[in-house]
């Protein structure tokens, strides 16, 4: 990962500045709304931070004096390589922590995501890589998340939203977003929809209505809204 304190000369200042975990969760949160859209914009970003549209423009601009990003008022901003590479490998901390919080110490999939935020930012890539080690070299999180390996690669799946399938579909259950909604996960374990469960829709409801469907023989209904968040593969 390359490390904030050994940024391009120049950009002491900048640097100086800013706190290490603010950087990384911006570069954090820019790579995942460009997943959706690229450029993204201050607007997205705000939003996404929940802080105002001002303070945005500030933070990037800061950025993009670190050489962290490219940035263009009314544009949007997107990653240079090395910020790419900031965001990914924090991601890679989140996601594996996360697992290991599950897998080692028993926390539920709804406990974790507030828990990794934290500690994204300060192991060390010893640990990281003890950690990946223990849980056998994961390439998915609790959610279904990819996780990057050490070269800031993921695994690429046709997911689809389960809002998206037509009555007398089958499908894996691959990936949950919005993965920091802990109610919403609750709702959906109880329900069976977690990763690597199969299901076939019966039934949708129109204007983002319910979502009837079958799992292990069992008839549910899943929320509109929440089925959203369901990623799935079809098989």
């Amino acid at each position: 990962m390359p490390e904030i304190r050994s940024l391009p000369p120049g950009s002491s200042t900048q640097r100086g500045g800013l706190n290490h975990q603010a950087i990384e969760d911006y570069l954090k949160t820019i790579y995942t709304l460009a997943e959706e859209e690229s450029p993204v914009s201050t607007s997205r970003i705000a939003a996404a931070r929940q802080v105002k549209p001002a303070s945005v423009t500030g933070m990037l601009q800061r950025l993009e004096n670190l050489q962290l990003v490219h940035y263009e008022k009314h544009y949007g901003v997107t990653l240079t390589e090395t910020g790419h590479k900031i965001a990914l490998e924090v991601i890679r901390h989140h996601r594996l922590i996360e697992l290991y919080l599950i897998e080692a110490l028993g926390f539920s999939w709804d406990e974790v995501h507030e828990q990794a935020d934290v500690l994204e930012h300060v192991i060390s890539e010893k640990l990281e890589e003890r950690i990946a080690a223990a849980l056998g070299y994961p390439t998915l999180d609790p959610h279904g998340d990819p996780i990057p390996n050490r070269e800031g690669q993921m695994a690429q799946v046709d997911w689809r939203p389960l809002t998206q399938l037509l009555p007398g579909t089958t499908a894996r259950v691959s990936r949950i977003l919005n993965d920091d909604n802990s109610e919403m996960l609750r709702y959906l374990a109880e329900l069976g929809l977690t990763p690597g469960a199969c299901i076939t829709v019966t039934a949708l409801a129109p204007d983002n209505g319910p979502i009837s469907f079958t799992l292990n023989g069992d008839s549910q209904v899943v929320d509109g809204n929440a089925a959203a968040s369901v990623l799935v593969e079809l098989i």
